[in-house]
């Protein structure tokens, strides 16, 4: 959830991963395509774009989702799906994911003063016109405003052709409400105490600006437990010659960290279902 071009799900899937899995890129509330969907009505916010994926698994009739991945706002989406799965929310059919990747999204609520990448560019993004020339013009903006080019060369992703101009593909008041709500909420409770047969991954960007260092201490204490089996378990993760969009940075290392993971979880899996049938 929340992804960019350069971490895609076609890149995951370029990995040893059996043909029966099915990888659903989702467009949060008022994101991508989901912007123009009707009836995703407020609040805008953490708890919601979490429903919205339950709803959407349940509309379709899909298997609930073995792995959940998301990135910044993304991640505590991701979180948010995971304890309302483990606390009934969904329903008794709801069934927790196996892995849960929360990429550059600090767990607890956020300190503004530690998000300023992600603060600017929301910033910046009520500043500017609500239609363009073409995303060249947005990404020499970009430039010209201080951000590096492969962030200015994203964040032109998120436009569309409206005749002659190019507009945003998403609702930016709608995103900045949600984000709201992503720097005060907290999911400590659920890495603290994991439903059983779940991992999370926290992932860092080495270069973020997000990260206190006494929640890095935290994550590492968590990662280190053992634990008796009764409950999953919290795996960290450093992504180098990252910023918060890693994804953008290094997006062959972000690979390299989380697919083997879904293909080991793909065979474990494999491996209980054969046993099964035989």
């Amino acid at each position: 959830m929340n992804p960019a071009n350069s971490f895609t799900i076609e890149d995951i899937g370029k990995y040893d991963i059996p043909a029966e899995w099915r990888m659903v890129l989702v467009d949060l509330r008022n994101h991508g395509k989901s912007a123009d969907i009707k009836g995703l009505d407020p609040p805008h916010d953490v708890f919601n774009a979490a429903k919205d994926l339950a709803n959407l698994v349940k509309s379709h009739g899909w298997s609930w989702p073995d792995v959940v991945i998301g990135h910044s706002m993304g991640g505590k989406v991701a979180l948010q799906f995971a304890q309302s799965c483990s606390r009934g929310d969904y329903g008794e059919s709801a069934v927790w994911p196996k892995q849960l990747w929360a990429l550059d999204s600090v767990p607890g609520d956020v300190k503004l003063e530690t998000s300023d990448e992600v603060e600017k560019v929301l910033k910046t993004l009520q500043s500017l016109p609500s239609s363009f020339p073409s995303r060249k013009w947005l990404v020499n903006h970009m430039i010209d405003l201080g951000f590096c080019k492969p962030t200015a060369e994203w964040i032109s992703n998120y436009l569309k052709k409206s005749g002659e101009q190019e507009i945003w593909s998403f609702n930016p008041e709608g995103a900045i409400l949600m984000f709201d709500s992503y720097w005060e909420s907290s999911y400590w409770s659920l890495l603290e105490h994991p439903p059983k047969g779940m991992e999370i991954n926290i992932v860092v960007a080495e270069k973020s600006g997000c990260w206190e260092p006494d929640v890095i201490q935290r994550l590492e204490s968590l990662d280190s437990q053992k634990g008796s089996g009764s409950e999953g378990k919290v795996s960290l993760h450093v992504l180098p010659n990252s910023g918060h969009w890693l994804h953008v940075d290094n997006p062959k290392g972000l690979l390299q960290i989380v697919a083997p993971k879904i293909v080991s979880l793909s065979a474990l899996m494999h491996s209980y279902s054969s046993r099964d049938s035989s």
